[in-house]
């Protein structure tokens, strides 16, 4: 992969990171593939436990690269709609990554790049992080990421700033729900992240977010029931739920 690169600081745990930092880590057609292709493979893989999302250099990420914004000038419509399902599928392939989503922001978070903190499912964010819904300013709406932040952030929120296109800290972002966790300095010790996690089950954790998900996506309340007593009936009797909840019985009877 040539736009992102990924590190395994442990066997169960892969850091990520955005590689553009000429352009802040800006995406383009390439980036947005490895991204997308990286995250539906980890999907698949039953070994890691934790994804560390971040960027390279001194910004998160950008939002979408100049040169190909200016191609875009030139795109048809059905090319536009193409192009968007390409990143929207971006996004889909982070937040359906069964495999529990870390972000490490820092610098700047424009445009595009909300959607992939919108999509983690545990942000930090250095204090000095700008975050900002610029599409506007550009003439463009947020349309691609607003299916997925409007899953995070209330209504209330998210509407004035993506109307407004006004640049925001890190502390508004935790108080609307963006950012989760908040630290000084441009990045977090990723050892202090894994302790956060260390001793969950992973496929305790990954049966969690696919729950969330699914919850998500019904509104019917008889589905939801079957749903969730069907999950908790089969954490109850797989092997790592009987571990956990043996070992914890055993230190509570003593």
């Amino acid at each position: 992969m040539k736009f992102i690169k990924v590190e395994s600081p442990q066997p169960d745990i892969k850091v990520v990171s955005l590689n553009r930092p000429e352009v802040k880590n800006a995406f383009h057609p390439e980036m947005i593939a490895e991204i997308t292709n990286f995250f539906q493979q980890e999907s698949q893989t039953k070994t890691s436990k934790l994804l560390i999302l971040k960027g390279e250099g001194t910004a998160f990420c950008a939002g979408a690269d100049l040169n190909w914004m200016k191609s875009m000038v030139n795109y048809s419509y059905e090319e536009n709609i193409e192009d968007s399902k390409k990143l929207w599928g971006m996004f889909a392939a982070v937040q359906n990554c069964e495999v529990p989503v870390v972000a490490v922001a820092h610098g700047a978070v424009f445009g595009g790049a909300l959607g992939l903190l919108a999509c983690a499912d545990y942000v930090y964010a250095d204090e000095a992080t700008q975050f900002c819904f610029s599409e506007v300013k550009l003439g463009l709406a947020p349309a691609v990421i607003t299916g997925f932040i409007t899953r995070k952030i209330p209504d209330a929120f998210c509407r004035p700033l993506m109307i407004s296109g006004e640049v925001f800290n890190a502390n508004e972002a935790r108080r609307i729900g963006l950012v989760h966790q908040t630290f000084t300095g441009t990045t977090v010790d990723v050892t202090e992240i894994v302790k956060t996690f260390a001793g969950n089950g992973t496929e305790a954790m990954r049966e969690a977010k696919k729950l969330l998900n699914v919850l998500l996506e019904t509104n019917s309340f008889d589905e939801a029931q079957a749903h969730c007593t069907r999950v908790i009936a089969e954490r109850r009797i797989s092997a790592e739920g009987q571990e956990k909840l043996q070992k914890f019985l055993n230190r509570t009877s003593k």
